[in-house]
């Protein structure tokens, strides 16, 4: 994928970036396939990290304009796992769907 999961700009030389430049073209091949995949069912890409995806939560309400949100804090809990993430950084004008 270009490099590792929850690698940082510094660690991974920005190939952190969901669309970086100079990446494999395997992994531009792959990211590309996940993010057809996964924005086909609504979900919305962080542009500085290529494996973090959100759906239903206040990141994913503010990215698609959707002020009603889909999932409860208790009910993204449950989807989770019990593991609460939440999102650090706002969506990106024109960086919505990646």
């Amino acid at each position: 994928m270009g490099c590792p999961e929850a690698a940082t700009p510094e660690e991974s030389e920005g190939a952190c970036y969901t669309e970086a430049d100079g990446l494999p073209e395997r992994a531009q091949r792959n990211r590309a396939v996940m993010g057809e995949a996964l924005s086909a069912v609504d979900m919305v890409n962080y542009p500085t990290e290529w494996w973090h995806w959100s759906y239903g939560d206040r990141y994913w309400a503010l990215c698609t304009f959707d002020s009603s949100g889909v999932l409860s804090s208790s009910e993204m809990l449950r989807v989770r796992g019990g593991e609460q993430r939440g999102a650090s950084t706002p969506c990106p004008a024109g960086d919505m769907n990646l």
